[in-house]
C-alpha cells in the first residue's frame, strides 16, 4: 500500500557526519507506506490463515542521495519502533538516515506486532520482564553481573519501572517466538522476498536478528551490499551464561549449531552437520573480560557467499555483548569473510548499553553507521 507524500512534511539534509546539537526533526519525503512480503495459507482450527508474513514500513526522502535503501531488523523482545524514535521522544535511526539521504524500510519480524502471532501455527511465546529489561538494558550498572556493566551511562532517565521513560520502553516490549530456529527460517524466507521486491539493499541488524543478516547475505549475496551488525546474536555456538564476580562467565546451553545460525548455511568444503566443524574452545581469552571463544577447528571450512559483502560489527562498551561479540567476528574472519569489528569505545563514543539506538548519544552512533556505509559500501 502506498501514499505518495510530494507535500513537504519537513525539510533538512544534514551536511556532516556529526549530528547536530538539537537536530531538526523535519523531513521532506517522496513516497512512504507499508507492504507485507512472504508467508502462505496454513490450516488452523478457525480455518484457512495467512502465517509467516512481515510487515515492512517504508520511507523514501525527497532528497535521496545512497543507491542502497537500508533495511532495519529489531531484535528480540523488540519491534520495528526502536528504530523510530526513542522512549523519551529523541529522532530515532530511521529518521536520522532519511535525512542523510537513504530510503529506509523498518521491518517487524514474522509472528511479531504488525506481522501478527498465530499460536497454534507458531507455538509457545516468550515473555519480556521489568526485571529483565532493566538488568539487560536500562541499569545493568546497577547488578553489574558482568564487568563491563558498571560503565554504563546513557541511558536516558532513571531507568526503573515507574519511571516515565523506562515505563515508555517497556510499554513497546511485546511477547516473541519460543522456538528460535523457527523464527530464524521464517526470516530468512521473508527477508529474501523483500530483497527480491525491492534490491539491493544494506542490512542493519540489532541482537537477535544478527543471524538473519548472515543466513541472507548467503542466500542472496548479490542483492545484500553491506551488514551493519549490531550487537548481532551470539556468541558462536553455545550460549554465554554470566555467573558474576569472580569468575564471570560460563557455557550455556548449545544455541547457534552452525556457529553464527540455527541453521544451516554454505560452507566451502560443503559441511552437511554441524559436528563435521570440530570446535574447539580457546585456551585463553582474547583479552581481560573476556569470554573464551569457540571456533570451528584449523582450517576452517569458507563462508563463500559472504566473502564479498562489506560487514561492520559494533559493540558498546558497556553492554553484556562486549564480552563475547569478538567471537562473531574472529568466526567470520576464520571462515575467509573480512569484518571490521568495532568497539564503540575505541571511536570514543563511551558508556552505551545493549540498546543504544535509544541512549542519549543515539545519533552519534547513528553518523558514526553513516559514514562507515559511505566508506565501504560502493
Amino acid at each position: 500500500m502506498r501514499v505518495i507524500a510530494l507535500i513537504a512534511i519537513a525539510v533538512l539534509t544534514a551536511c556532516s557526519y556529526a549530528p547536530q546539537a538539537t537536530p531538526s526533526r523535519r523531513l521532506v519525503l517522496a513516497e512512504q507506506g507499508y507492504f507485507f512480503v512472504g508467508g502462505h495459507y496454513a490450516t488452523s482450527k478457525d480455518g484457512r490463515i495467512r502465517v509467516g508474513q512481515m510487515y515492512v514500513q517504508y520511507q523514501i526522502p525527497e532528497t535521496r542521495t545512497q543507491p542502497y535503501p537500508v533495511v532495519m531488523w529489531h531484535g528480540g523482545g523488540q519491534t520495528g519502533t526502536n528504530f523510530m524514535g526513542t522512549p523519551d521522544g529523541r529522532m530515532g535511526w530511521g529518521d536520522y538516515l532519511l535525512q542523510r539521504g537513504y530510503a529506509v524500510y523498518i521491518v517487524d519480524q514474522p509472528g511479531r506486532a504488525r506481522s501478527g502471532y498465530f499460536t497454534d501455527v507458531y507455538g509457545p511465546t516468550r515473555r519480556p520482564n521489568t526485571d529483565a529489561m532493566q538488568t539487560r538494558f536500562t541499569v545493568p550498572e546497577r547488578d553489574a553481573s558482568y564487568p563491563q556493566a558498571k560503565l554504563h551511562t546513557q541511558w536516558p532517565g532513571g531507568g526503573i519501572a515507574g519511571d516515565e521513560t523506562f515505563d515508555q520502553f517497556f510499554a513497546s516490549q511485546v511477547e516473541d517466538m519460543a522456538d528460535l530456529a523457527a523464527m530464524e527460517r521464517l526470516n530468512r524466507e521473508a527477508g529474501i522476498a523483500l530483497l527480491e521486491k525491492i534490491g539491493p539493499s544494506i542490512l542493519l541488524t540489532h541482537s537477535q536478528s544478527g543471524p538473519f543478516g548472515w543466513a541472507l547475505a548467503d542466500a542472496r549475496p548479490k542483492l545484500v551490499k553491506g551488514i551493519l551488525a549490531i550487537e548481532p546474536n551470539g556468541p558462536p555456538f553455545y550460549e554465554n551464561t554470566v555467573v558474576g564476580a569472580p569468575d564471570w562467565f560460563k557455557d550455556g546451553p548449545m544455541g547457534r549449531t552452525w556457529g553464527i545460525t540455527r541453521n544451516a548455511l554454505t560452507f566451502s568444503p560443503v559441511v552437511r552437520d554441524p559436528e563435521q566443524l570440530h570446535i574447539t574452545q580457546q585456551t585463553a581469552s582474547s583479552g581481560r573480560d573476556l569470554v573464551r571463544c569457540w571456533l570451528p577447528a584449523s582450517p576452517a571450512p569458507r563462508l563463500p557467499n559472504l566473502e564479498n559483502t562489506p560487514i561492520l560489527i559494533v559493540v558498546s562498551e558497556a553492554s553484556y555483548h562486549a564480552p563475547y561479540d569478538h567471537c562473531t567476528s574472529q568466526f567470520l574472519a576464520q571462515a575467509g569473510v573480512a569484518n571490521d569489528f568495532v568497539r564503540l569505545a575505541d571511536v570514543n563514543i563511551r558508556g552505551n548499553g545493549h540498546m543504544m539506538m535509544l541512549e542519549k548519544n543515539n545519533l552519534e552512533i547513528a553518523a558514526f553507521l553513516d559514514r562507515w556505509a559511505r566508506e565501504h559500501i560502493e
